[in-house]
């Protein structure tokens, strides 16, 4: 996105007219403060949200660009570049937050909801495992299996164990999807039906698997497919 520089500073705009009047980058600038001699703060903002690749631009590159690519700037130091990847991180803990105060486990949507923001941004797999109580309230979630940028090696063997150790009646499986589209594969389809069936006999039920996307999901529940082998 192109900065059109305009007469108000913006700060000076952000107390006039609040944030909604403010363009990205001129809300990145009063985070970076200063810009360069050649270059005001909102312009050095726009070149910061200039580096964003498709499909993640703008705002959204700031999850994916490392501080050294950030420092590449002329105008952001190590300082800068860590408040903005700072200001990434806040932005994914206070969706986070919000999901949970309406988080329910029983309602796929609301799960992947919870997750979206801490798998979508990720360039390679891993998976997720949450374990609730009788009441299907979350007891506890961990990673069980980080992988390649298309691969996690999960075993279905950790999965109960865990599951065990914490006491939970039910469980969820999440991941990721890097490539952002979430249609499980063949491998996910065979474990699905390996750990309900495992579940079965160890009377932890699999309540969901959910894969996810770029802003998008595949629930197993959701479409009916968690359905145990004969």
């Amino acid at each position: 996105m192109k900065y059109t520089k305009n007469t108000d500073q913006p700060y000076e705009k952000y107390v006039k007219y609040g944030p909604g009047a403010l363009s990205d980058a001129e809300l990145l600038a009063i985070i970076l403060r200063t810009g360069t001699k050649e270059s005001d703060a909102a312009e050095v903002a726009s070149e910061v949200l200039s580096l964003g690749k498709y499909p993640r631009e703008g705002l959204l590159g700031l999850y994916d660009l490392s501080v050294s690519e950030l420092k590449e700037i002329k105008g952001v130091g190590d300082v800068k570049a860590i408040k903005l990847k700072a200001l990434a991180e806040i932005s994914m803990r206070i969706h986070k937050a919000s999901a949970l105060s309406t988080f329910h486990a029983g309602n796929p949507c609301s799960v992947a909801n919870y997750f979206m923001e801490d798998l979508r941004h990720l360039d390679h797999e891993i998976v997720v495992l949450a374990g609730l109580d009788s009441k299907f309230q979350l007891m506890f979630q961990i990673k069980i299996s980080e992988g390649s940028v298309n691969r996690s090696l999960i075993s279905p063997r950790r999965v109960f164990i865990e599951a065990l150790s914490r006491r939970a009646v039910h469980i969820i499986l999440v991941h990721n999807h890097p490539s952002g589209d979430p249609t499980p594969s063949k491998a996910d389809r065979e474990l699905t039906e390996k750990i309900v069936n495992l579940g079965n006999l160890l009377e932890i039920r699999l309540a969901d698997h959910i894969v996810i996307g770029d802003n998008k999901y595949y629930s197993f529940k959701e479409q009916g497919d968690l359905i145990c082998s004969r």
